[in-house]
């Protein structure tokens, strides 16, 4: 019960940090870049962040393959939100 409540906590805070740079870097990077606006760009960066995520799990013994697909769902939904907070933001 521990090991899983430890996982789950790595997996949950991996996961927070990645929504929470990805949203940063897009709304103050990537704001005047239309490409991120487009519907496919939180897909292509979760899907990315999954790939780059999976031999970094894979070297870690005590995550697993769950890990890495909540830190691509977690960086798409950051994309998702900065691309949105982009938008409204004056003079864009």
């Amino acid at each position: 019960m521990l090991g899983f409540l430890l996982v789950a906590g790595i997996a949950g805070v991996v996961s927070l940090f990645g929504f929470v740079r990805a949203r940063r870097y897009v709304r103050e990077r990537l704001r005047f870049v239309d490409a991120v606006q487009r519907p496919a760009a939180p897909l292509v960066a979760g899907g990315l962040a999954a790939l780059l995520a999976g031999p970094v799990v894979w070297l870690l013994p005590w995550v697993g393959a769950g890990t890495a697909l909540a830190f691509g769902i977690a960086v798409g939904a950051g994309v998702s939100a900065g691309a949105r907070d982009a938008r409204a933001l004056p003079g864009v």
